[in-house]
């Protein structure tokens, strides 16, 4: 079938923000059109670059008029890198949207009925507030559209950036990344300039040459630094070189690692974590409580922010001292130990073996007796038979990664009877799919959504759930 000529529609008006930070119109046709890099209240003209029976999806030619919600990027590659899809909007009207979408999800996905909610949880620190950035060098730089049609010989040099999105070979070169506080930008440049300077090579994904491959930088907010450098292939000169400048220049780090990759792809969670020099973890605090955290630790990137999500979830919880608290999709048990104090006992399961193996090292650094973790499918570890032995519980806390609860554990939910659920969701259509399936047995008492990343689209919400 041939492809269908891309269209132009002229002085759309930019009407709402939807799913995955897409602005949207309407179309002359009645279609809706899902339009990139604009905000609710301009006046548009754009290109279609998809067309599917009920949507188009359009980039922005020209804007006719410029919406009172606006906001000047304060990034460089706003344009190209697409990290945040908002910085374009007032933080107050992400907000807005933000809380809207949540609503909007359990009423229209949901046919839910909902108490009076509270206003949308927003961060004091809008920039700078991750903890975690992972980078990709490449032997070429991504080369912009602008770039290519000044059909100028421009050089195609090293990089270390981001993936171009849908793009897994091509890297976004950046100079100044404005989610991580300092001294990230100065490292990750450091490197680079470095590397370029001493004729260290880059990672060419399609011809899998080339040796630094990528970066990670982690920061507490106890203002520990870890730095983590992947390399493609084992040569001990050339690392020595890179990490012994970083140990030269950067005596703020007090974790530094590396390590070698040879597999197609990037991840490193099968990997061997050598340590150049420091610790193997940084440390991370929270109250009086401290985590561990090491290279392929689980925290929430938001440290700040992650303390008043768990605030909210101790507060919905209203535990009195002497509750059974099971704790489903656990993690490295952080929500577990931060109610624990306030409970009887608390269980937590997950999947991830490295990560229990966390959960139980930071439990016995804070000393915290009255919590167990378990390993297991949460489908086929959360039954009758884990009832038995563990009890029935009187509060359910479940925060399960973005799609949602397995049906097979929506309907254990329900055959427990738990008095009470507080269910912590980073996805709300899938989060009113669940509690859709709940609602006969379980009724909604509160929802407070939480902004954890300004200037993306992403939310979090949590809803406290009592039995009918």
């Amino acid at each position: 079938m041939p492809k269908r000529p891309n269209k132009i529609f002229e002085n759309l008006s930019v009407i709402d923000a939807g799913a995955k930070g897409k602005a949207i119109a309407k179309a002359p046709d009645g279609k809706v059109v899902f339009i990139n890099q604009a905000v609710p209240g301009d006046v548009v003209t754009v290109q279609t670059t998809k067309q599917k029976s009920g949507f188009y999806e359009a980039n922005v030619i020209s804007i006719q008029h410029l919406s009172d919600k606006r906001a000047v990027p304060v990034c460089e590659h706003f344009d190209w890198c697409g990290g945040c899809k908002w910085q374009h909007m007032q933080y107050e009207s992400q907000l807005y949207f933000k809380e809207k979408e949540v609503l909007e999800n359990l009423r229209r996905l949901g046919h839910l009925e909902l108490p009076v909610h509270q206003p949308i949880l927003g961060c004091k620190e809008i920039y700078h507030y991750r903890n975690k950035m992972e980078f990709s060098f490449a032997s070429k730089r991504w080369l912009t559209p602008t770039e290519i049609k000044k059909e100028e010989n421009i050089e195609a040099f090293p990089a270390c950036g981001f993936h171009i999105s849908g793009m897994w070979d091509k890297v976004l070169d950046i100079n100044q990344c404005h989610l991580q506080a300092e001294p990230s930008n100065t490292i990750r440049n450091f490197i680079k300039q470095f590397a370029i300077d001493h004729h260290i090579s880059f990672f060419n994904p399609r011809s899998k040459e080339g040796i630094l491959r990528t970066l990670m930088i982690r920061m507490s907010s106890t203002g520990e630094i870890m730095v983590l450098v992947q390399f493609y292939y084992d040569n001990k000169k050339e690392i020595n070189l890179i990490m012994n400048a970083l140990v030269d220049n950067f005596k703020q780090i007090t974790s530094l690692l590396y390590v070698v990759n040879t597999k197609e792809n990037d991840t490193i969670y099968d990997q061997k974590i050598n340590v150049f020099s420091g610790k193997p973890f940084i440390l991370e605090r929270m109250e009086d409580l401290n985590f561990k955290i090491n290279a392929k630790s689980f925290y929430q990137t938001n440290s700040a922010q992650a303390y008043e999500l768990y605030k909210v979830v101790r507060d919905f919880a209203g535990l009195k001292g002497n509750e059974l608290v099971f704790d489903l999709y656990t993690g490295t048990g952080t929500i577990a130990q931060f109610i624990a104090r306030n409970a009887k006992k608390v269980v937590g399961i997950e999947s991830v073996p490295e990560a229990i193996q966390d959960a139980k090292e930071n439990a016995a650094l804070n000393n915290i007796r009255n919590v167990s973790f378990l390993v297991g499918d949460m489908k086929t570890v959360f039954n009758d038979d884990f009832l038995s032995l563990h009890g029935k519980p009187d509060l359910i806390i479940t925060d399960p990664p973005r799609d949602g609860m397995h049906p097979k554990v929506v309907e254990q939910l329900l055959k427990v009877g738990a008095e009470q659920i507080v269910y912590v969701s980073c996805n709300s259509a899938t989060q009113a799919r669940d509690l859709a399936l709940m609602k006969e047995q379980y009724q909604i008492e509160k929802v407070q959504p939480v902004d954890m990343f300004p200037q993306t689209h992403h939310v979090e919400n949590v809803v406290l759930l009592k039995k009918i």
